[in-house]
């Protein structure tokens, strides 16, 4: 009944919440650990969470997704600087997707490969905005998800997906060596490439021109907000989240049946 949907939502809510909340630690953590990876002092778990700007050691109540930052009034209980938005934002932002997820998206199955292609998709969009990364440890894996969503819930759809992440990744193979054959530069990183290899994958191989044109034309909309709002000279502009974001989006209106490619 409509109350056993309504306890669906909320628990998929809160569930957003906690997903949230483990995105901002690999957000924070996953560069660190790449700029250190012959040390053992940097991981997923270690050191525990702590404010970073006093290095003050969280305590449990302090780590709680949301109310602690709402708690807290959103500075460290230790040095009393401010937390960065980012952080709650990142949990609201996961715990909406989810709620409207299991609310409007009929099949279970589609409703978490929505679910789990958003936590990657925000959570490489976070770190490629940051750091211009696109961590292998993420792309790879969102690749197979997709290969894996497809044989076994799509089988239909697993030749489409397979040569979608082929030919997502070779488009911008070509690219990168074009730019560095013609200009003497890479114009776009390999990490973009193995990044469309995966929505490939998702999406499937019909799906590629669109998701590079949407996301070419997002980039190019990003750019001029910097150019209006920035006095400064803009900086290199991240195609990962705008990749990314098209794929998502036109994977979420496939499973929608929205769209039929």
């Amino acid at each position: 009944g409509e109350m056993t949907e309504l306890i669906n939502i909320a628990a998929m809510a809160f569930v957003g919440l906690i997903v949230g909340s483990f995105m901002n630690v690999v957000v924070y953590r996953l560069p660190i650990m790449i700029e250190h990876r012959h040390s053992e002092t940097w991981n997923i778990a270690w050191p525990p969470s702590h404010c970073p700007h006093c290095q003050h050691r969280l305590s449990v109540r302090n780590t709680i997704p949301l109310f602690s930052w709402l708690w807290q009034r959103g500075r460290c209980q230790a040095c009393a600087q401010p937390i960065s938005w980012r952080y709650p934002l990142t949990e609201l932002a996961c715990s909406c997707v989810f709620a409207l997820s299991a609310a409007f998206v009929s099949s279970i199955s589609d409703a978490i490969a929505i679910m789990t292609l958003f936590w990657f998709i925000f959570a490489l969009a976070q770190i490629d905005l940051r750091t211009y990364l696109l961590p292998d440890v993420l792309t790879q894996p969102l690749l197979w998800l997709g290969l894996l969503y497809h044989s076994v819930y799509d089988r239909e759809m697993l030749p489409d997906a397979l040569y979608g992440a082929v030919a997502g990744y070779l488009t911008l193979w070509l690219v990168w060596w074009g730019c560095k054959i013609l200009a003497g530069k890479e114009g776009i990183g390999l990490g973009d490439a193995k990044l469309l290899a995966a929505m490939g994958a998702w999406c499937g191989w019909p799906a590629l021109p669109p998701i590079l044109l949407a996301a070419s034309l997002l980039g190019i909309v990003w750019w001029l907000i910097l150019r209006l709002t920035r006095r400064t000279s803009i900086p290199l502009i991240a195609f990962g989240p705008w990749l990314g974001l098209a794929g998502w989006l036109i994977f979420s209106a496939q499973s929608s049946g929205v769209i039929g490619y």
